[in-house]
Order: structure tokens, then C-alpha cells, then sequence
């Protein structure tokens, strides 16, 4: 118990992977990965995994710390979203109440992780009798909207992402709706950069997809290197949440972390304090 749990989804986008599992291998006790047994999406859509994922699946797990997780993951009564929590749950509860439940997305890459781990054994204490001391963690992602000529676009502005927590109440995928304590450490979410095929592909399947904003995909394909600073509400569920795109060079993704300046991106000390201050008067006399 006390251990460093991390989950994934493995689903259509499980190619991503192998950018995401890589930085957190070192410092995660365990890692868990969920796959539909029937290869279903959270829409009920078949979808493929290549032998050769599983091959370097073993091939990088030098420590033996991965093991997959197979269940029925598509409930044709529940929407996505609902199926898309219920999964989350599920994983965690394989991971392990007792221990720290962090969940990443496929196209969620870690920026030091080992100082999130560092800074989450703090909070040890949370994981005593959890079920009646509830907390959750959120870090802030760098959303990367469109590949372009030279680099990629990416939201001006960190969005905070639930990252951890000591008992998976979720609500809404990985959300408990449970005190929150802010961190400063940035995931980059490659979440938008893809081809415009595999886009309505992952919106037709994923857990929002009822929710998206009709208009996002005609001002996505529109932005270029040339018009990205003329572009404003941008975000494909309520659209004000990313007002405007920036610009980071590299050919790919690898190479727009290393060039991105991540100390002038993540959120204030001040920001942080404000948050978790108001976050610990909030739920103060709740049980």
C-alpha cells in the first residue's frame, strides 16, 4: 500500500503511448493498463491494436511493473461520458484503494514526473482511511491544437487536469468533485494535433462527444502559421476556455517539448496559494 499507481487507457490512439508511458516508468510503483476486452470504444466502436504494440510493451518493461488490464468497458445503456467514467473507476479500483491513483491519458506527456511524485508523498496521510478523507490532485496541461509548418500551435493559457487521487469517487471521468490541491507541473496534451481523420475519429468515440461545439472543427482546419493570432475561443466544448493560440517550433512533438519554455507557462505561486487556500476553506466542514 503507499505506492505510486499509475493507469492508462489503452484504446484507437494507443500509438500515443509510447510517448506517455516513457516518462513516468522510473518513479511509478505499478502501471495499469485498461483495454476493452472486445476492443470496443466508448461508443461501441471496434478498433485494432497491432501485435506490435504489446511487443515493445514488454520490451520497455525492464522492472516488470505493467500489467493490462481486461474487462468489459462499453455498457451499450450508458453514453460515452458515463462509460468513460466507469472505466476510470474500474481501473482504479484493479490499481488499488491505499495507494496513490493516477491516471494519465494516451496523449498526456509528463513533464517531471518525478517531482509530482515527490511533492504528492507529502500528502501521505491522505492515504489513511481515504474513503473518509478524499482529495484529488490537479496539474496543468499545455494543449496542443494543430500541427503546422515549423512547429505547432498550442492554447495560450494551462488548464488544469485531475491527475491523482487517493479514492476514485469519479463523477466525470477523472473528476471526484473532491477537495483539490493544485501542483505547478505540466503534462503536454496532444490532444487536437492530429491528422483531420483521425480528429472526427476520436470525436465520434470519445467521452465528450455529445458535448462538442459544432463550430470548433471549421475554425480548427482554418488555422495556420499565417491567421493564429487572429483566432480567439478555440476550445471545442464551451469555447471562451482558450481565448488565443501561441506558437513553439519543432517537427515533432518530442522536439516541441524540448523547445518549449515551460517556467514562464506554468501558473503562479500566488495563482497556486489563491487556489488551494480557497479550495481548503470550501470543503473545511465536509465530511
Amino acid at each position: 500500500m503507499k505506492k505510486i499507481h499509475v493507469g492508462f487507457l489503452l484504446s484507437y490512439d494507443y500509438e500515443k503511448l509510447k510517448l506517455s508511458i516513457p516518462p513516468i516508468y522510473k518513479n511509478a510503483d505499478r502501471i495499469f493498463i485498461a483495454l476493452d476486452k472486445n476492443f470496443l470504444t466508448w461508443s461501441g466502436n471496434k478498433f485494432k491494436v497491432d501485435e506490435s504494440f504489446f511487443k515493445w510493451l514488454k520490451d520497455i518493461d525492464e522492472d516488470h511493473k505493467i500489467e493490462i488490464y481486461r474487462d468489459d468497458f462499453y455498457i451499450p445503456t450508458l453514453n460515452p461520458i458515463q462509460n468513460d467514467t466507469r472505466e476510470r473507476h474500474l481501473l482504479s479500483i484493479k490499481m488499488g484503494i491505499g495507494n496513490w491513483l493516477i491516471q494519465i491519458d494516451s496523449d498526456e506527456y509528463f513533464i517531471n514526473f518525478e517531482n509530482f511524485v515527490n511533492n504528492l508523498r507529502k500528502y501521505d496521510h491522505f492515504l489513511q482511511n481515504p474513503d473518509n478523507n478524499q482529495i484529488q490532485f490537479s496539474t496543468f496541461l499545455i494543449n496542443i491544437y494543430k500541427k503546422v509548418d515549423g512547429g505547432f500551435l498550442y492554447v495560450d493559457n494551462a488548464t488544469k487536469c485531475m491527475t491523482a487521487t487517493n479514492y476514485p469517487s469519479y463523477k466525470y471521468a477523472r473528476n471526484t468533485r473532491k477537495r483539490i490541491i493544485y501542483t505547478k507541473h505540466l503534462m503536454f496534451h496532444e490532444t487536437l494535433a492530429r491528422d483531420e481523420k483521425e480528429l472526427e475519429f476520436k470525436f465520434s468515440n470519445w467521452g465528450h462527444k455529445d458535448d462538442i461545439n459544432p463550430y470548433f472543427l471549421e475554425k480548427w482546419k482554418s488555422a495556420t502559421i499565417d491567421n493564429y493570432k487572429s483566432l480567439s475561443n478555440l476550445f471545442y466544448l464551451e469555447p471562451f476556455k482558450w481565448k488565443k493560440l501561441n506558437f513553439v517550433k519543432g517537427d515533432t512533438i518530442d522536439e516541441a517539448i524540448h523547445n518549449f519554455d515551460t517556467n514562464n507557462f506554468a501558473p503562479s505561486n500566488f495563482f497556486l496559494a489563491k487556489k488551494n487556500f480557497g479550495q481548503w476553506f470550501k470543503f473545511l466542514f465536509k465530511k
